[in-house]
């Protein structure tokens, strides 16, 4: 129980640094093509469901495949994960690596589903 709690301060802490944006929003962000929808959940999480469109870049390799995936600083990049906890210490960490308009998407895919919006397997 105790490093489920060391790990929830770290995430309370790193959605002070970060903004956080509703699986309603990230959608329309994504089919306007405005933004980039990033799964960082594991391989297995993404080969079972996952949102149309997003690409999947596991939050243990992001900072490595980021940079060749995403050039631009300046592009919007939604991070998402299971359940918007993993997602808000990517996003925070891809803040330190100089990207500009980083959200994280709040609840992850378990919020996505609940709102009814598409998946794929």
């Amino acid at each position: 129980m105790a490093e489920h709690t060391r790990f929830e301060k770290l995430v309370t802490d790193a959605k002070k640094n970060i903004t956080e944006i509703s699986p309603q929003d990230a959608a329309a962000k994504s089919k306007s093509g405005e933004a980039l929808i990033i799964d960082v959940r594991e391989k297995d999480e993404w080969d079972e469901e996952h949102i149309p469109g997003a690409t999947h870049l596991s939050r243990g390799t992001i900072e490595l495949d980021i940079e060749e995936k995403v050039p631009d600083t300046n592009a919007m990049i939604i991070c998402h994960c299971g359940g918007g906890g993993r997602s808000a210490l990517v996003a925070e960490s891809l803040q330190k690596m100089g990207y500009k308009n980083v959200l994280s998407m709040a609840g992850g895919f378990k919020a996505w589903k609940n709102a009814g919006l598409p998946t794929t397997k």
